[in-house]
């Protein structure tokens, strides 16, 4: 696989549709004797973190107060600051910082989801 251009890493010589959920640059990406997980570290730890959180979630009630919300909300700023930061160019991360914000944001993230289902569903 190679990386075509743009500071983004948007498109690839062989465009799939996994790309359309993550650049997957080779660098940023986690791979095992050669081959390429199919997103990259910090949507691995996003990912891991929102299905963790969803099958916590699926064995223990949970009440979704605004503190718990604001608390989901906390955990994505990490993310977003790993993210941009890098994007700017003010610094340059490392996949393990990649995948430790993933989780954290994906963790977060999954929280406000739940939060807003729960919000939807008890006001039916």
């Amino acid at each position: 696989m190679q990386w075509k251009g743009g500071t983004t890493g948007m498109f690839f010589n062989d465009f799939r549709a996994s790309n359309l959920i993550c650049h997957r640059i080779p660098e940023r990406t986690f791979n095992i004797r050669g081959i390429y997980f199919p997103v990259c570290a910090r949507c691995t730890g996003f990912y891991l973190g929102a299905f963790s959180y969803f099958i916590y979630a699926y064995f223990f009630y949970i009440d979704y107060t605004i503190y718990l919300v604001s608390l989901g909300i906390l955990m994505m700023i990490p993310t977003f600051l790993d993210g941009f930061t890098q994007l700017w160019g003010s610094r340059m991360s490392n996949n393990t910082l990649r995948l430790l914000t993933g989780l954290l944001g994906g963790v977060g993230l999954a929280i406000v989801v739940k939060a807003i289902k729960w919000v939807v569903i008890t006001s039916l």
